[in-house]
């Protein structure tokens, strides 16, 4: 990689240096938004290969119609220089680190497996509550880069019970997923056997009678009849009962993402090319 590329990407010189050549920088207004908030968090600006990392990720979102829209909550868990760069949102509300349980000690930028490493008590609350109105249009989706060494658990969850629940678990050998969106709990959830939890994740409802799951770039279409969505903001790294943190979730976390119904696949290849772009530029 050459030195211009790990320039800041506000840097004078960050296009290339006179006479030697030039790189492209971030082009997006949406993207520049977003970094330009990451930079206020980090105090200073991403490196160039991570923002372009960023901007072809706006872009390949805007590529298919609807899929930037549709996204209503997000945190990119990786790339910036902080934790508390990582936890600007990409829209919707910042994430809240309840109780600042989580160190940046955590938190990995790049390489081989980034983003956010949970140890079993700390969560994210990601002050956003499905509203009823997306009771049969909704979609939860996330980037594993490390699987949980010994417990499965929830990677994101909100439960009533008696109720409905949104959720996606990982069962003790990484190996199932299993999702519930709009659903009774323990009742009609979508599941896909995967070789292991490393990856994209996703779930996404776009009708009353069906989910699609989708995990390890194989993606499948459950029975599951939607019942009512939850009141409750979604955790990340854990379940939320009536806003009490259980089950937690140890794997490393490095994006989510809640809103409206999405094309699962379209998102992945979106998701999957921004984290491996930016593990490869760090």
């Amino acid at each position: 990689m050459s030195l211009a590329a790990k320039l800041p990407y506000d840097h004078p010189y960050a296009g290339g240096y006179p006479g030697i050549g030039s790189q492209p920088l971030p082009a997006d207004a949406d993207a520049i938004d977003y970094l330009s908030r990451v930079k206020a968090a980090d105090g200073a600006g991403v490196e160039v290969g991570v923002a372009t990392a960023v901007n072809a990720f706006f872009r390949g979102l805007k590529a298919t119609p609807g899929l930037f829209d549709a996204i209503k909550a997000s945190c990119i868990l990786c790339g910036a220089r902080t934790l508390a760069g990582a936890l600007v949102p990409l829209v919707g509300d910042a994430p809240t680190n309840v109780a600042n349980g989580f160190v940046s000690g955590d938190y990995t930028r790049g390489g081989a497996t980034p983003g956010l490493k949970g140890d079993g008590t700390s969560y994210l609350d990601s002050n956003y509550a499905f509203p009823s109105d997306l009771l049969n249009d909704m979609h939860i989706s996330g980037y594993v880069s490390e699987q949980p060494a010994s417990l499965g658990g929830f990677f994101s969850s909100s439960y009533v019970n008696p109720g409905s629940g949104v959720s996606i678990l990982l069962n003790s050998a990484a190996t199932e997923a299993n999702a519930t969106l709009s659903r009774t709990p323990f009742s009609g959830a979508a599941t896909i056997s995967v070789a292991d939890a490393n990856g994209f994740i996703g779930a996404n409802r776009d009708n009353a009678s069906t989910v699609d799951i989708r995990a390890g770039g194989t993606q499948e279409e459950d029975a599951s009849a939607s019942s009512a969505v939850t009141a409750l903001n979604q955790y990340v790294f854990s379940r939320n009962t009536l806003g009490t943190p259980n089950n937690f979730f140890t794997g490393k976390v490095a994006f989510y993402s809640f809103g409206q119904s999405v094309d699962l696949e379209a998102l992945d290849t979106a998701v999957t090319n921004l984290i491996t772009a930016i593990g490869n530029a760090i």
